[in-house]
């Protein structure tokens, strides 16, 4: 089964199969002027909702910068029961079986997919629909979706804990490319440069980097990868091998946290389930699980 989208972005209404309530579904874009409806949905879910609800704050729907298309799915009345970003990645929010089951049937048309992101049982059902015929995926990772909403800091300060400057950019680019390519086998130097510049860059100017540099030698990164004000969720955790195991990532990593939670309700972030030495250090930390995740990385024509 295919769907299709109407001219100008407009609900059409395609062919799902039976439903517990009968009614149709139709997929639609979104364009500049429904984020407000669009946020109210995603609300209800913070914790799982921050990676869409962030790019919609810091970009609005309609962005390159989002390296992808926001698209609703309604019911005959018109009530929203999804919201899906479809592209580089492609993360999606639904209340029914049948939103998932045409999310995954619209995704399968997306020639800049590299990744798929979810709650695992939920996963589990997209991929039923979006791999039928056998597009097998490149790598899957089954990570540990981890919360901290209170700090437990009892360790003195870093003095040198601080928000990357432009100054730090090409060190901070260096880091994130070697964390990239051990996550996923993709080298960003080498596929979207320019791309991956501009993004770093950006995160930077917003204040959303933190670094310990001693002597232009990066001892601690984490970056705040998406900000709403329920949730913060963070990527990038990372100490110079050469410095591990003096307490030196617990006691940055901690105070971050710290100064976060001032301003957040809580922080969140995913492990690999094999990442044991991450995960101590986030259970040390105050972080509780939350929930399972997977992200599937797919063959890819264009990056």
């Amino acid at each position: 089964m295919s769907i299709e989208l109407a001219e100008g972005g407009k609900p059409i209404v395609p062919t799902l199969g039976p439903r517990l309530d009968s009614l149709p579904l139709s997929i639609h874009l979104l364009t500049d002027g429904n984020e407000a409806e669009a946020l109210a949905f995603l609300a209800g879910r913070p914790l799982h909702t921050v990676c869409l609800s962030g790019l919609i704050l810091d970009n609005g729907l309609v962005s390159s910068l989002n390296r992808g298309d926001f698209y609703a799915c309604r019911d005959a009345a018109g009530r929203m029961e999804g919201i899906a970003l479809i592209g580089h990645a492609t993360l999606f929010e639904a209340q029914t079986d049948a939103a998932i089951e045409a999310f995954a049937h619209l995704a399968q048309d997306n020639p800049r997919a590299h990744l798929i992101r979810g709650e695992r049982e939920i996963i589990e059902h997209f991929r039923g629909h979006y791999m039928p015929g056998g597009n097998a995926p490149r790598q899957v990772c089954s990570e540990l979706l981890l919360e901290q909403r209170q700090s437990f800091l009892t360790e003195p300060f870093v003095s040198n804990l601080r928000q990357a400057t432009l100054d730090d950019l090409e060190t901070v680019l260096e880091v994130n490319a070697a964390l990239i390519y051990d996550e996923c086998g993709v080298n960003p130097f080498q596929t979207d440069l320019a791309g991956f510049r501009q993004r770093t860059a950006r995160r930077i100017g917003l204040g959303r980097v933190w670094v310990w540099i001693e002597k232009e030698r990066l001892i601690y990164k984490t970056d705040l990868i998406s900000v709403t004000p329920e949730v913060i969720y963070l990527e990038g955790v990372y100490v110079d091998p050469s410095e591990r195991g003096k307490g030196y990532g617990f006691r940055c990593f901690s105070e971050l946290c710290h100064i976060l939670l001032e301003g957040a309700d809580s922080i969140c972030l995913l492990v690999n389930e094999q990442n044991q030495a991450a995960l101590n250090l986030y259970q040390k930390v105050g972080y509780t699980l939350q929930g399972y995740y997977d992200t599937i990385y797919l063959p890819r024509k264009i990056f």
